[in-house]
């Protein structure tokens, strides 16, 4: 049977995005290989930026975003939406790609994972969400949670062991040595090649129409509603400031008529777009000069002293890069308390979890006005995310352990 064909699943947009870096380094390494992705949790747009590879199964966008493990009421408008059939469909799709042989790549969790087991051929897993950075060092703690993991030595439980072990698995990769330590203690072949979250910046000069300016960046997440109601909820805890420049990088959420709306109640009036800043729209409001800029988070993240924050990946991201953030938790589906605070825990207190308004505004003045804390914390950040070139090393590992 081929074995030059490979089919990536993963589970999220976060994870669609890791997906994507590995696959352009992996493209050019491998240019005969045929190349096929199933995004197993809303459309994989992530995965348009790439040429030359095709999309299978069905596609549907969750309520809860992907997170109906978060609360019994999410689980409950994703089986409303159609979830387990949903999932059946993309079962199907995955056995009918697997009957021409290849091999598959899980990017994500225990379901990409599972499915690659279940699919009977040779299988890789990059394993993005969990790190024992979260349980083995504060701030916090989460009990009985952290005790549970502190027991196992590892965040992975005793079932992803089992399908990492398989017989079929080629290859294992972590997000960090520490993670990929814990998992070898029980007889996982893991590996830690680097974290390719942190590529695919690009590092420009700050405008001079910026640079007087304090430059925050928002990041209200990437799924309507709740990133509506994110950025609503930032916009109005930010004290009044016209030293402020408030870096809004989004994706295609929230649309423009959303922006419109949400932005004219507050106060905020269209304005001229500042020179060299790449923006889309811009401004004026009670909290500083708005800028908005789709798909600018690889060029903004760079400038930002201080990140406010209601995000996953791109907070990772941001953190990693050395900048520190505040984040406000709301109600969800993914973005609440509970993630929040694991998120701190992971990022080593780099970003800062904002129980209130009030207490994100009283943390951002703290911030700005003290660069040598700032400095710390996104020490602390780089640390705990690693440098640049993990999409490579990851590729290059893939094409050694997975492809033969």
């Amino acid at each position: 049977m081929p074995t030059n064909r490979l089919l990536v699943l993963s589970n999220g947009h976060g994870e669609d995005l890791i997906a994507r870096r590995i696959l352009e380094p992996l493209q050019r390494l491998e240019p005969s290989l045929a190349i096929a992705v199933l995004p197993l949790v809303g459309q994989g747009s992530s995965y348009r930026q790439l040429e030359g590879i095709s999309a299978i199964g069905p596609r549907l966008t969750l309520p809860s975003g992907g997170f109906s493990n978060q609360s019994a009421g999410g689980l409950a408008q994703d089986l409303k939406a159609g979830l387990l059939g949903n999932t059946w469909k993309q079962w199907q799709s995955l056995r009918q790609w697997s009957h021409q042989g290849g091999r598959i790549l899980a990017v994500g969790d225990l379901l990409p994972l599972a499915m690659a087991w279940a699919s009977g051929l040779p299988y890789g897993f990059i394993g993005t969400p969990k790190s024992d950075y979260t349980w083995s060092s504060g701030p916090g703690s989460a009990w009985p949670a952290d005790a549970y993991h502190r027991c196992k030595g590892s965040e992975w439980d005793p079932w992803e062991w089992a399908l990492m072990q398989g017989s079929h698995c080629r290859l294992v990769i972590c997000r960090d040595r520490l993670t990929a330590r814990g998992l070898r203690r029980h007889g996982v072949r893991a590996l830690a090649p680097g974290n390719p979250m942190m590529d695919g910046f690009l590092p420009r000069s700050i405008p001079a129409s910026l640079t007087g300016l304090r430059r925050l960046l928002l990041l209200p997440g990437s799924r309507a509603p709740e990133a509506r109601r994110n950025l609503r909820r930032l916009l109005k805890a930010l004290p009044p400031s016209s030293e402020h420049v408030l870096l809004l990088a989004c994706g295609h959420q929230p649309d423009d008529a959303s922006l419109r709306a949400l932005m004219e109640p507050l106060g905020y009036q269209h304005t001229e777009v500042p020179a060299g800043s790449d923006a889309d729209a811009a401004w004026n409001g009670p909290g500083g000069l708005l800028l908005l800029g789709r798909g600018r988070f690889e060029t903004w993240a760079p400038w930002a002293e201080l990140g406010l924050a209601c995000a996953g990946t791109a907070t990772e991201q941001l953190v990693g890069l050395g900048c520190p953030a505040l984040s406000l938790p709301g109600q969800g589906p993914q973005f609440k308390r509970g993630f929040a605070e694991r998120q701190s825990r992971l990022l080593g207190g780099a970003v800062r979890v904002c129980q209130s308004p009030e207490a994100l505004a009283t943390g951002l003045q703290l911030l700005l006005n003290e660069p040598q804390l700032r400095a710390e914390l996104g020490r602390i950040g780089r640390r705990r995310m690693g440098p640049a070139g993990g999409s490579l090393a990851s590729a290059q590992a893939i094409q050694h352990h997975l492809l033969p």
